[in-house]
């Protein structure tokens, strides 16, 4: 018998990792994540887009921060900050860093984010953007107000690249005012 327990092991399950690989460069995560400053450096992340108010940014060296101060809260305007962060995102990658995209559980803001960047850098769909950061991260599940949100953009990006005479690589404005 082992009165102490010194010999039982419990099993506890292991937590999941505090970041998940959605594209090359790309990557997903809970707050966790931005304090784990190896695992950052393995991955070569260079910037950090911390889309809450209130979680801690990284505390690894020469890691940039872009915070997008929102909820998760359906009535907040994430919509008004996608092309800017998006915009900051490829221009890390196109440096040759990784970006991790984090918000409290690597869930519903953060998720929302990866998925308008690959709508508008990598030319997907909603459907096909969303299916994307959903197999990387299962826990993904942005809140409906920012799926309307990101309806909304996919129509923008749409709109754009159906205008005669423009390029489909044209900024959007960032001013938040798109067509709904």
């Amino acid at each position: 018998m082992d009165p102490g327990g010194a010999g039982r092991r419990e099993a506890t399950p292991p937590l999941p990792p505090p970041f998940a690989l959605v594209a090359p460069s790309l990557l997903l995560g809970s707050a966790r994540a931005a304090v784990a400053t190896q695992l950052l450096e393995r991955a070569g992340v260079t910037l950090c887009v911390n889309v809450s108010r209130q979680q801690p940014g990284p505390r690894a060296p020469d890691v940039a921060e872009l915070r997008v101060p929102v909820f998760d809260d359906p009535a907040e305007d994430l919509l008004v900050h996608l092309e800017p962060t998006c915009a900051a995102i490829e221009a890390a990658v196109r440096a040759g860093g990784a970006c991790l995209v984090y918000c409290k559980n690597g869930r519903s803001r953060s998720a929302t984010v990866c998925t308008a960047y690959l709508m508008r850098y990598r030319g997907l769909s909603l459907a096909q953007a969303f299916q994307m950061v959903k197999r990387a991260r299962p826990v993904a599940e942005p809140n409906p107000g920012f799926w309307s949100q990101l309806q909304k953009y996919e129509e923008a990006l749409q709109a754009q690249s159906c205008l005669p005479g423009e390029p489909s690589g044209t900024a959007l404005p960032s001013s938040g005012n798109v067509p709904p």
